[in-house]
């Protein structure tokens, strides 16, 4: 990024050794900022705000409004209740978005639904709504039900919620906690496992966790009773950001948790009876089979299962009737063919299917009967974004940054009724940063700092700041996905995104529930191809599909394209000498 430069390209900072050979812009910007890092200076870094309200945005965009559904849609038309229908209304929710009126209706048919859709779009409204309406409904129906069986309990139902972070997980909490009655109180208890959370001791009706924690408290080797108890309760599971649990490091743990979660329906679906019903014996047996072994099977063999299962596969149970004990056979190769107990809700603003390990390929072998919801702008450019693309050299881009500061805090294009102003620039790494920060803090303006290096307490800090008092938040992709500022007016890239998957998410902290937001990108020669394959792609009024491949592959088709370009090139030379 910000920072050397060689004959052709720039690199960022986190890759560069400072030493006498290095060139004299990096020593001076060490120098001059050394002082920042002093205890003794009296420098400090201070913040900037505007003590109007926080509020939440109400703009169309011209021509036909592009995130708010018909006047004629409402939140009673879509199947919810009454009650639910009040309190969104309470909340200050009055009329649902276009992707909210497409998902509410399936998610209450209990299909299981992928939900596919552009940020800022109301995704997370649009599980947990229809959720906690079916939830309450259920609730209402066990207590008749108790009351008139003489008072027995209400066998219990939750839901299951799966992000990839705490803050994503505590952003879930306060927005299914927003929801109350017209007591004030939540309509439904909603509770976060994980961090240094423990078991929650008050029943919540809504359970959000990151994978591993929920892991961690579940293992069968310590909770086997815990996990069994909490499997039969949970009736709906979300997976948050289904692309990113989809892939990577998250991938093992969410293919075990689903399988967790399988296993139970097929248990349940053989034991002909209702869950309280089944025997203990059985819970035991099944926990002590599941071995560590079996859970590596499980985590290596899940992504694609088998197709079909032949007649002489053997069922992972068999109940023998007349003494009601349950045997235990090979678990691995039962049939698919069993009743269903849960749903299952995917939800991702980035969901690439191209290719047979891409999280939409593998939600397509995994649930191949669930119904998709897409939004209008999966992978495109918003109509309500505005874009600016400045080229750099290592000359320009400290200027460039500054003045691109300035303009976010200075432009009449992007108006809000809240009188604040939030900017957002991004940086590929924690050094990069650090970096911008103290460019802009030289250049008089100040900010806060967001990236995996703060702790979690000071990262949930700074995002309470910045959402109640403007400012300038300079922070790596770790603010860039699923996290809901309102009002961010300016998204600037002082490192351009490595992948066009990154740079959709960045582009949508802005323009988000309806409003119009500008996002100045720039960029140098390193990038110039990617850059190139996005605006294009805007411009044809396509989605970035071409450049969704992984990072790596992505070079690989510059490098060939490059390549057959040389080759043309020097056949062309050819053909013009022997002529």
């Amino acid at each position: 990024m910000i920072l050397h430069r060689s004959a052709t390209t720039m690199f960022p900072l986190h890759k560069l050794k400072l030493s006498s050979s290095s060139p004299k812009f990096l020593s001076q910007l060490r120098h001059s900022y050394s002082v920042l890092s002093n205890p003794s200076s009296p420098i400090r870094i201070s913040l900037i705000w505007l003590n109007q309200p926080r509020r939440f945005g109400t703009a169309a965009a011209k021509g036909g409004d592009t995130f708010f559904a018909e006047e004629n849609v409402s939140w009673t038309s879509l199947g919810l209740s009454d009650k639910v229908s009040q309190a969104l209304f309470n909340a200050g929710l009055g009329q649902p978005s276009l992707v909210q009126a497409a998902c509410i209706p399936s998610i209450l048919s209990g299909k299981d639904v992928i939900v596919a859709a552009e940020t800022g779009s109301g995704k997370t409204h649009s599980f947990l709504v229809p959720l906690i309406d079916k939830l309450c409904n259920e609730q209402d129906d066990s207590w008749n039900a108790a009351d008139s069986a003489k008072g027995e309990s209400p066998v219990r139902k939750i839901s299951l919620v799966l992000c990839p972070n705490v803050t994503l997980c505590d952003q879930v909490v306060r927005m299914a906690n927003g929801l109350c009655g017209e007591n004030g109180e939540p309509l439904l208890r909603a509770t976060s496992l994980c961090g240094r959370q423990g078991w929650p001791v008050n029943d919540p009706d809504i359970v959000v966790s990151t994978p591993a924690a929920l892991l961690n408290n579940i293992d069968p080797n310590k909770f086997k009773f815990r996990r069994m108890e909490f499997t039969r309760s949970v009736k709906y599971v979300v997976f948050d950001e289904a692309d990113m649990l989809l892939n990577g490091g998250y991938q093992n743990k969410v293919i075990r948790l689903i399988n967790f979660l399988r296993f139970d329906e097929k248990l349940l679906s053989r034991s002909n009876g209702p869950v309280a019903e089944l025997p203990l014996d059985l819970e035991s047996e099944t926990s002590l089979h599941l071995s560590s072994e079996d859970e590596e099977d499980m985590e290596t063999e899940a992504v694609l299962e088998e197709e079909g299962n032949s007649e002489d596969d053997v069922d992972d149970l068999h109940v023998e009737a007349e003494t009601g004990k349950v045997k235990y056979r090979d678990w691995r190769k039962v049939r698919k063919t069993y009743t269903r107990s849960k749903q299952y809700i995917f939800v991702a603003a980035t969901l690439p299917a191209n290719g047979k390990r891409t999280a939409g390929a593998v939600l397509k072998k995994m649930f191949p009967d669930a119904e998709w919801v897409n939004g209008n702008y999966l992978h495109c450019h918003n109509p309500r974004l505005k874009q600016r693309w400045i080229e750099t050299t290592f000359d320009t881009q400290v200027d460039e940054l500054i003045k691109a500061v300035n303009h976010g805090f200075k432009s009449k294009s992007v108006e809000f009724n809240s009188g604040q102003c939030r900017t957002m620039v991004f940086a590929n790494t924690v050094d990069a940063v650090e970096s911008v920060a103290k460019i802009l803090m030289r250049a008089g303006i100040a900010c806060y700092l967001y990236h995996k290096d703060c702790s979690l307490e000071d990262r949930a800090k700074t995002l309470v700041d910045f959402q109640e008092k403007g400012g300038i938040l300079v922070c790596t992709d770790a603010a860039a996905r699923g996290i809901d500022i309102p009002n961010v007016s300016h998204v600037i890239q002082a490192d351009f995104a490595t992948s066009a998957v990154d740079f959709i998410h960045r582009v949508g902290r802005t323009a988000r529930a309806g409003q119009y937001g500008l996002v100045t990108s720039m960029y140098n020669e390193s990038n110039r191809d990617l850059v190139a394959a996005v605006r294009r792609s805007g411009e044809l009024d396509l989605p970035v599909e071409t450049a969704f491949s992984r990072k790596r592959s992505f070079r690989n088709k510059i490098k060939k394209r490059a390549a057959l370009q040389r080759i043309t090139d020097s056949s062309s030379v050819e053909k013009s000498a022997l002529a």
